[in-house]
């Protein structure tokens, strides 16, 4: 059932229905308006509910980092961006805000992080069939230090990969958690995570998870 998927790449575009533009899935700020992507928006409210530390020492891996929009939002300022699209790392470079920026085919290559390196690891919107395959959690939760946060965003599509894609990921979320590498702090369900780019008018579901790398 839960077998690996495909990755994304550069060619990788949704088109928008009925909208002249084309983005790549990490898009710019003005395609997340189109298409009124709210997951950013909720991953800030979710980390700012959820996470007590000082946001001006820890140091964040910002994993499917895209334009780096994201992070501008959030308030922390160490950061540490990973990509698959060498456009979208470019485009990160603009805002200032990342110390390192690293080019990486998720689930084709090995996350480039240091192990038990980062305070928060975080990734918003890239958990989903054909762009990163469910066994790159383990590599997230490799790379928060023992005792750091791995916040995760994801979207339920209206489709039978998109289901499966959702069962094969709680699946290994709770594996991982009965190993001991981690525990669930707290997942929330989101009812309007991002427009329906077939249906006008819908809305899709998702859902953000946090947990908390073990102590050893």
């Amino acid at each position: 059932l839960c077998s690996e998927n495909k990755t994304f790449s550069d060619k990788t575009v949704i088109e928008y229905k009925n909208k002249s533009s084309i983005f790549t899935p990490f898009f710019l700020k003005q395609d997340s308006v189109l298409m009124d992507y709210r997951a950013p928006h909720q991953t800030v409210d979710f980390l700012n509910a959820n996470f007590s530390g000082s946001r001006e020492e820890v140091l964040v891996l910002d994993v499917a980092c895209g334009s780096g929009w994201v992070m501008a939002e959030l308030g922390f300022r160490k950061f540490v961006g990973v990509d698959g699209s060498k456009g979208m790392l470019e485009q990160a470079a603009k805002t200032g805000l990342y110390q390192d920026l690293r080019l990486a085919l998720l689930g084709t290559e090995p996350l480039p992080a240091q192990t038990d390196a980062f305070d928060v690891v975080m990734i918003v919107g890239a958990l989903r069939d054909t762009f990163v395959p469910v066994s790159v959690v383990r590599e997230l939760c490799y790379a928060a230090k023992p005792g750091g946060y791995v916040c995760m965003s994801r979207v339920d599509p209206k489709s039978e990969s998109g289901a499966k894609y959702k069962v094969c990921l709680e699946k290994e979320l709770q594996l991982m958690e009965d190993e001991g590498l981690w525990t669930r702090v707290i997942s929330q369900e989101m009812d309007r995570y991002m427009m329906d780019v077939y249906y006008d008018d819908q809305y899709l579901y998702g859902t953000m998870y946090l947990y908390r790398k073990a102590l050893n």
